[in-house]
This record gives structure tokens, sequence and C-alpha cells, in this order.
């Protein structure tokens, strides 16, 4: 597994960091070329309304922890941000 930070260290709910796509494009291509079953995480300012390009830009892990929690506690909102991800997720990867 290879991870990449895509927030500036501190508390929780961090800016997604833009240049951060153009990095995973870049290390996806070296994990391509190794033909290993390397996984690419990404670790920071994830959430529904980015997480598709996150996607295209080669990450398959995906670590989104105030976008779940961040809101209103209730098993519905985590299973509607969850859901939304996967939809946006799986609209990339057809």
């Amino acid at each position: 597994m290879v991870m990449l930070m895509s927030v500036n260290p501190g508390f929780g709910g961090k800016a997604f960091i833009p240049s951060t796509v153009d990095k995973l494009r870049a290390v996806r291509a070296m994990i391509d070329k190794t033909g290993k079953p390397i996984r690419l995480e990404i670790d920071g300012g994830v959430k529904a309304d980015n997480i598709g390009e996150i996607a295209a830009a080669g990450a398959d892990t995906f670590v989104a922890g105030s976008a779940i929690f961040g809101a209103p506690r209730t098993r519905e909102h985590y299973q509607g941000v969850i859901g939304r991800m996967k939809a946006a997720v799986d609209a990339v990867r057809g």
C-alpha cells in the first residue's frame, strides 16, 4: 500500500489539497508499471463531492473521517454520505 496525505497536518476537517490529484496520477502510473497488486490510498479531505475525481486519478482506498462523522450523528446520515461516496466512485469506474 502507498498512502498519500491530501491535507496539511493537524486536526480533522482540513481542506483537500488539489495538487494531490496530480500526485495520485503519477503514483498510480508507477504502481501500474510494477504489475503488482499495490493499493493506493488517499487520506484527508475526501468528501462526496471530490471522491469521484480522486478515484479517477487512481486512488482505490479512501480515508474519510470528517465527511462522514463530522455532521449530524444519525444512521441515515452516515448511510447517505457513504452511499453518495460509493455512487461517485462507481460512476467513475463504470
